[in-house]
C-alpha cells in the first residue's frame, strides 16, 4: 500500500532511524534559500529577522514566533505547515520533509550554528513576487476579446428572421429540435411590460386602453409610454442600487445613520429616467468631481464609491479600515462594472483569472487619494461663508470642550474600569495589560470591549464632585451660547473627492524603509486642494499579502493588464486641478473601445432582468470560474449595439422587448423540450419571475389604492413591530406610524443595514453590505404566512375592499370583475367568477380582497 510522505510519517521515520535534525545540514539551507530573502537584512515581512538565534527568538512586530521545544505553539511552524494563515514562504510551500525538519528543529530547542545569509539568487525577494505577466493564451479567453457584431443568422422563418435577437435564438433551437411557445395573450404582455419597466401593475383604464388598441404598433407605443414614465427610474434605478450596495446606514455594530445618502438614490432614479448614457453614468459615479463640468448631480454621483458598509470609527483610529473600504470599492467596480472578481487579487495573484496582485494595486492607486466629504449643494460663495462661520464657531468651542474632557477624564476612567471589571477574568486581564505587552489574543479581546464600552455624560455627572460639576455646567453653558451662532445647515451630498490622505512609511521620506510598516495620517481641517496649486496624489504601495505592515514598491495608477492595451493615459488631471484625475482616467478606460467587458456586463444585466436569466448566468463573473454564455454571438451583438447607440439603456429595452422571445407565453410546455433543455437555457418559452420584495409591497399598495406616488427626498420609515424595534440598539428607525406618509414606493424606504424591513427580508432582500447583481428567489412558507397574517397586509386588504366597494357599487359581479382587473390586469375566467361569487355569499369583500392578494399569479411576472 502506498503511503504519502506526510510530516507525521516523516517524523516517525526520522525517530526510527535515530537521526536528529542538524542545523547546519538541514535547517540552515532552508532558511538561506527560502526564508532569508524576506526575513534577512531587509526584514521585508513583519520585521522578523532570521539571521541569528537571538533574532528568531525575539520574533517580529507581532511578538515571538517560536517557542523552543513546542512546535505546535510556534507560529513559525504552524505557518510553514499551513495550519495558520498566511502560509509561508510566500513564494511556495515547503516540502513535507522540510516542514518536518523545521518541526524537529523547534522540538530540539532551536539549536544554532554560525551565521545565516540569504542565497545570492534570492536577493530580489519580494520584488520578484510583484511582477505579473499575462500570457497570450490568457488573453484569448472569450470575455477578454473585444465583442464583434456578427450578422444575425438567417433561419428561413420570416417570423424569426425579422428581429436580430430572435434570429440568434432560433438557430440553436432548431439545431436541438426545440419547439417554441406561442405568443402570450395581450393582457399578459401588458402586465409583463408594466411590472418589468415600472414595477407597478396597470390600472384598469390603462388595461382598457391597451386592449382596445388594435394598431400594428400598439406594443411599441406601450413600451415608449412606460419608458417615459417617471416610475421607470424608480424600478430600474433599484436594480442598479443593488449593484452599488446602496443603503441609508453604515452597517456593522453601530449602524450609524447616513442622513444624506438618499441624494445618491435620487440621482440614480433621475439618471435612469433621463436615459443618461451608461458610459457617462459610470464616469459621473467614479469621477463626477473630476469632470470638465462639475455639477451638483455629478458631485452627488460620487456617493457610489462611498456606499461601502463602514465601521463606526475614524480611519485615523484604525488605518486598516481604509484598505478594507478601498477593497470594497475595487470589488464593486470589478464585479459590478467589469464582471471580474478583482478583489481576489488583494493578497495574491488571482487563482483562476489572469489578474495579478499588481493589477489590484494599480486600481487601488487610481482610487487611493479619496477622502470622504459632504459636497455643498449651494453656490460657492454661500458654501464658503457657511464654512468660515462654522470654523469660527468650532474654533471657539474647541478649547471649552477640551476643558470639559479634562474635567471628565478621571471620572470616565474610573467608570470604565468599573464596567470592565464586570467581564470575566481573562477579558479583564487583556484590558488591563499594557497595550505594548498584550498577546495577539489579548489585543483582539481588549479592542472589542474597549471599542464598544462607553460612558455617558449623565453617568459622569452622577459621580462628579459638586465643585467639578459646577465647573462643567458653566462650560456647557458657554458652549450652548456659542452654538446659537452656528449657521443654519446647508444641503450637502455624501460623496468623495481627492484629498490629503498620506500613506507614508514609519521613517522619514516617501519610500518605505526596509522592514518598516506604513504610517497613515488624515490631515484634519484643511485637507482639500483649492486648485491654487495642482493637487498631488499620495503615494500608494504594493502590499505583500495584502498587509499594510508589509509594503513593497510604490505603485502607479493603472488598469487590468489582460484587457488593457496601454493606449490610454492613467491620469487626466482636470482643469480645476483640485484632484489627480486618476479616477477620471479609470472611468474613461472603463468605457473605452479597448475594454471588452463593461458593455457586455451591462447588456447581460438588462437581459437578466427582462428574461429572468442572463446570457451569462453569473452576472458578476465573466472570468474562468463564471458561466460561459449560452449565446455568445447574441451577447456580442447586443454589446456592440449598446455602444453604437450611445450606451442608451432605453434603446436596449426597446431591442429586447420587441423581440418575439420576450413576447412568448410562459405557460407553454413540451415533453421533448423538457428532456432536451429542462432549464430553458435556449428561451423556448418565457421564464416566469417572482417579483422582488419591493415590487410585491408596491403592487399591494397600488391595487389597494393607497400608493403615495410622491418622488424623491429623505427616506420613509414604515411601522415596525414593537418586538423588532426593541432588537435595535444602534442607529435610527423613526417610528411614525402606518399611513399615507410611509405608503410611498419601496425604493424610498429607509435601507438600514442592521435591520432590514422584515417584509423585504421574507421576500429575499439581498445582503445590503455588498454588491449584488442577481437576487435569489426562494419559495418558503414564511412568504405565504406573511401574505396571510401580516397586519400591514391585512390592513391593505381592507383598503382594497373599500376601493372595490366604492368603484363597483352595482353588485357582486362587478366587484369580482374589478378585483381581478386591479390585481391581475384581466377579467376572471368563468370558473373564477363563479367561485368568487359563491365565496362572497358567505365571506366579506375584505376576505375576497385578501384572497386576491395571495394569488400566485399576483406575485409573479408571467
Amino acid at each position: 500500500m502506498y503511503l504519502r510522505a506526510t510530516p507525521i510519517l516523516l517524523a516517525a521515520a526520522i525517530a526510527a532511524s535515530g537521526q536528529s535534525v542538524s542545523f547546519s545540514r538541514d535547517v540552515k539551507p532552508i532558511i538561506e534559500n527560502r526564508c532569508a530573502k524576506c526575513h534577512g537584512a531587509s526584514m521585508q515581512l513583519g520585521k522578523f529577522d532570521m539571521r541569528s538565534r537571538e533574532a528568531v527568538l525575539r520574533g517580529g512586530e507581532k511578538g515571538p514566533v517560536v517557542v523552543p521545544g513546542k512546535p505546535d505553539e510556534s507560529s513559525l511552524y504552524r505557518k510553514v505547515a499551513g495550519i495558520e494563515k498566511p502560509v509561508m514562504p510566500m513564494d511556495g510551500k515547503l516540502s513535507a520533509k522540510e516542514i518536518e525538519i523545521i518541526r524537529g528543529w523547534i522540538s530540539d530547542g532551536v539549536p544554532w550554528e554560525g551565521q545565516v545569509t540569504a542565497a545570492p539568487s534570492a536577493t530580489s525577494g519580494l520584488a520578484a513576487m510583484e511582477e505579473f505577466k499575462v500570457s497570450d493564451g490568457a488573453r484569448s479567453f472569450w470575455s477578454f476579446q473585444r465583442p464583434v457584431k456578427k450578422t444575425p443568422p438567417v433561419t428561413g422563418e420570416a417570423e424569426w428572421d425579422k428581429h436580430p435577437v430572435d434570429a440568434f435564438l432560433r438557430q440553436p433551437m432548431r439545431e436541438k429540435g426545440l419547439k417554441v411557445a406561442p405568443l402570450a395573450e395581450k393582457h399578459v404582455l401588458m402586465r409583463r411590460a408594466f411590472l418589468d419597466l415600472t414595477g407597478l401593475p396597470p390600472a384598469p383604464a390603462e388595461v382598457r386602453e391597451f386592449m382596445d388598441d388594435n394598431s400594428p404598433d400598439a406594443w411599441e407605443k406601450l413600451i415608449e409610454r412606460l419608458l417615459a414614465s417617471s416610475h421607470y427610474g424608480e424600478r430600474w434605478g433599484r436594480h442598479w442600487m443593488d449593484v452599488a450596495r446602496y443603503a441609508d446606514s453604515n452597517g456593522y455594530e453601530h449602524d450609524f445613520d447616513r442622513p444624506n445618502a438618499w441624494r445618491y438614490r435620487d440621482y440614480v432614479i433621475r439618471a435612469f429616467n433621463a436615459d443618461t448614457p451608461y458610459d457617462r453614468f459610470l464616469e459621473e459615479q467614479l469621477a463626477g468631481d473630476e469632470m470638465d463640468e462639475v455639477t451638483h448631480d455629478r458631485l452627488i454621483a460620487t456617493g457610489f464609491l462611498r456606499n461601502y458598509a463602514k465601521v463606526g470609527f475614524r480611519e485615523k483610529d484604525n488605518p486598516q479600515y481604509r484598505f478594507d473600504y478601498l477593497d470594497d470599492m475595487i470589488a464593486t467596480i470589478g464585479r459590478g462594472v467589469l464582471g471580474l472578481t478583482v478583489q481576489c487579487a488583494r493578497c495574491h495573484n488571482h487563482k483562476f483569472d489572469p489578474v495579478g496582485q499588481r493589477d489590484y494595486y494599480k486600481l487601488q492607486a487610481s482610487l487611493y487619494g479619496y477622502v470622504e466629504v459632504d459636497h455643498p449643494l449651494v453656490p460657492e460663495p454661500e458654501a464658503k461663508a457657511f464654512a468660515a462661520k462654522t470654523l469660527d464657531v468650532n474654533s471657539r468651542i474647541k478649547p471649552l470642550r477640551d476643558q470639559v474632557k479634562l474635567l471628565d477624564l478621571p471620572y470616565e476612567e474610573k467608570l470604565l474600569a468599573e464596567k470592565y471589571r464586570k467581564w470575566p477574568s481573562n477579558i479583564q486581564e487583556a484590558i488591563f495589560t499594557p497595550e505594548e505587552k498584550r498577546t495577539p489574543g489579548q489585543v483582539l479581546l481588549a479592542n472589542q470591549i474597549i471599542r464598544t464600552t462607553r460612558v455617558t455624560p449623565a453617568e459622569i455627572e452622577g459621580v462628579m464632585t459638586p465643585s467639578d460639576l459646577e465647573k462643567r455646567r458653566a462650560l456647557d453653558g458657554q458652549i450652548r451660547q456659542i452654538e446659537k451662532e452656528r449657521p443654519k445647515a446647508i444641503p450637502v451630498a455624501m460623496g468623495i473627492t481627492d484629498g490629503d490622505y498620506r500613506f507614508a512609511p514609519d521613517g522619514a521620506g516617501d519610500e518605505p524603509a526596509p522592514g518598516k510598516g506604513i504610517k497613515q495620517e488624515v490631515t484634519e481641517g484643511s485637507f482639500l486642494c483649492d486648485g491654487s496649486k495642482p493637487y498631488t496624489a499620495p503615494a500608494a504601495y504594493f502590499l505583500h499579502n495584502g498587509d499594510m505592515a508589509n509594503p513593497g514598491s510604490k505603485i502607479e495608477p493603472g488598469f487590468i493588464s489582460v484587457i488593457d492595451d496601454g493606449a490610454l493615459p492613467t491620469t487626466l488631471q482636470p482643469g480645476h486641478k483640485r484632484t489627480s484625475g486618476r479616477r477620471l482616467a479609470l472611468a474613461r478606460w472603463m468605457a473605452s473601445k479597448s475594454n471588452p467587458l463593461p458593455a457586455r456586463v451591462m447588456v447581460n444585466r438588462i437581459w437578466h432582468h427582462h428574461f429572468g436569466r442572463g446570457i451569462v448566468t453569473s452576472l458578476d463573473n465573466f472570468g474562468r470560474n463564471g458561466d460561459a454564455p449560452t449565446h455568445p454571438d447574441l451577447l456580442d451583438w447586443l454589446a456592440v449595439e449598446f455602444v453604437e447607440h450611445g450606451w442608451s439603456i432605453k434603446h436596449m429595452h426597446r431591442v429586447m422587448m420587441t423581440s418575439r422571445a420576450y413576447r412568448m407565453s410562459s405557460g407553454f410546455s413540451d415533453e421533448g423540450n423538457l428532456r432536451t433543455d429542462p432549464e430553458n437555457l435556449h428561451w423556448w418559452r418565457f421564464r416566469p419571475q417572482r417579483l422582488e420584495a419591493e415590487i410585491v409591497r408596491d403592487s399591494i399598495l397600488a391595487v389597494s389604492g393607497s400608493l403615495n406616488k410622491e418622488q424623491f427626498g429623505p427616506a420613509v420609515f414604515p411601522e415596525l413591530p414593537k418586538e423588532v424595534l426593541a432588537s435595535m440598539d444602534k442607529g435610527i428607525w423613526r417610528q411614525t406610524g402606518d399611513g399615507p406618509g410611509v405608503w410611498r414606493r419601496s425604493v424610498y424606504v429607509y435601507r438600514k443595514r442592521g435591520l432590514p424591513l422584515p417584509f423585504f427580508e421574507v421576500f429575499d432582500l439581498p445582503d445590503q453590505n455588498i454588491s449584488c447583481g442577481r437576487r435569489t428567489a426562494s419559495t418558503v412558507p414564511t412568504q405565504a404566512l406573511t401574505l396571510m397574517h401580516n397586519e400591514w397586509v391585512l390592513n391593505q386588504s381592507r383598503r382594497f375592499a373599500d376601493r372595490i366597494a366604492t368603484q363597483a357599487p352595482s353588485g357582486v359581479d362587478a366587484q369580482v370583475s374589478l378585483g381581478y382587473l386591479l390585481v391581475l390586469g384581466r377579467e376572471p375566467s368563468a370558473l373564477e367568477r363563479s367561485e368568487a361569487v359563491d365565496f362572497l355569499k358567505s365571506r366579506t369583500l375584505g376576505d375576497f380582497a385578501h384572497v386576491l392578494l395571495n394569488l400566485n399569479e399576483f406575485i409573479y411576472m408571467r
